[in-house]
């Protein structure tokens, strides 16, 4: 029996697609990220109960710092993107959170650094708060951990070929990483969407729009370029037609990020047969009704879909690109300004996290 909503919420499925294609469907990944970062932050008195946790989000770690504030007593400040939805909109009024959300707009980067600069503003009014900084604190890799432990427990010491989403970097890379302490033999496949700074693609745009959550127009200080053996690109279009096949093919009803990863296994899961693959599905399908899943009649189908293969940041285009990363550094313009700050225990301890 859980002691509260958020480890129900937290903890993900692994489902069987085909004999050696897995998918792992979190309802909101998040979830166990934010929780043991928080947990962490508690156990070393960094923050203490009634303390205000505050971050800028896209939505899906609004609603897991939302819930791991509402498990330890804390009060939580969010700066969110115009992408929030009405109905976590709503939950996280429901859960005592202070919300602000940015203008609408087409731009992508202005939305990034506004809420950053907002965040900023409120910790010269109030230095008491503290700055999760999802997007460079390697605090949030604790929570994967025990994901990884699942894992290596139910699917042995076999090859794995691990894709899913970059975003920030604690997720994918994160997994990956914990899993290769364990000795697993784990090849990383990052996903992108067009327009993102993260992997050298900023100048390629997507005119439907850039994936929320797998991509930034600024650097992220906590994505380790050097974890990934492949990235590919996709498009809004070709990542609709991942959702829509997934649900339609599998019955598994998860967001557009998920889509793409989806296509990306597949693609890996052909190309290499003897591997498992497992990819990895964020969160479900929900706040993507309207502009995925109701758009199903249009999706192309997956079969007439490949990647362009591509040596170089230079041969990237729409809809599909994949390239062999290798562990390579950062680029230039994803190296975040102001460094990586952690406040996670060393790489010995952090699998009990």
């Amino acid at each position: 029996m859980d002691d509260h909503i958020s480890d129900a919420v937290g903890r993900p499925d692994l489902i069987r697609l085909d004999d050696s294609l897995l998918c792992l469907r979190f309802e909101t990944m998040k979830v166990i990220s934010a929780l043991a970062a928080v947990r962490r932050l508690l156990e070393t008195g960094a923050v203490r109960p009634g303390d205000t946790l505050i971050d800028s989000s896209s939505g899906i770690y609004a609603y897991a710092l939302a819930l791991a504030c509402h498990r330890h007593g804390l009060r939580c400040h969010i700066i969110g993107s115009a992408t929030v939805d009405r109905t976590l909109r709503t939950q996280l009024e429901v859960l005592g959170v202070r919300l602000e959300l940015m203008r609408a707009g087409n731009d992508l980067k202005l939305d990034q650094n506004r809420r950053v600069a907002r965040i900023r503003e409120i910790l010269a009014e109030h230095p008491e708060y503290h700055w999760m900084r999802q997007y460079h604190d390697d605090i949030h890799d604790l929570g994967y951990a025990e994901v990884a432990d699942r894992l290596a427990a139910q699917l042995g010491d076999g090859p794995l070929t691990l894709v899913g989403g970059v975003g920030t970097g604690v997720s994918t890379g994160a997994l990956a990483q914990q899993l290769r302490r364990r000795g697993a033999d784990v090849r990383l496949v990052g996903v992108q969407p067009f327009g993102s700074v993260t992997f050298g693609c900023e100048h390629v745009a997507d005119p439907e729009i850039i994936i929320a959550g797998i991509g930034s127009s600024i650097p992220f200080g906590n994505v380790r370029h050097d974890r990934y053996d492949t990235v590919h690109w996709t498009a809004f279009d070709a990542a609709l037609a991942g959702s829509v096949d997934l649900l339609r093919r599998h019955a598994v009803f998860a967001g557009l990020s998920a889509g793409a990863a989806y296509l990306a296994a597949r693609w890996e899961h052909r190309t290499a047969a003897d591997r498992t693959v497992l990819f990895v599905a964020a969160d479900t399908g929900h706040r993507y009704v309207d502009s995925v899943f109701a758009r199903h009649r249009d999706a192309v189908p997956v079969e007439r879909l490949a990647p362009r293969q591509v040596r170089s940041a230079r041969e990237i285009a729409l809809p599909w690109s994949r390239m062999a990363w290798n562990g390579a550094p950062a680029p230039a313009a994803a190296r975040a300004a102001d460094g990586r700050r952690s406040t996670a225990p060393p790489a010995t301890a952090a699998r009990h996290g």
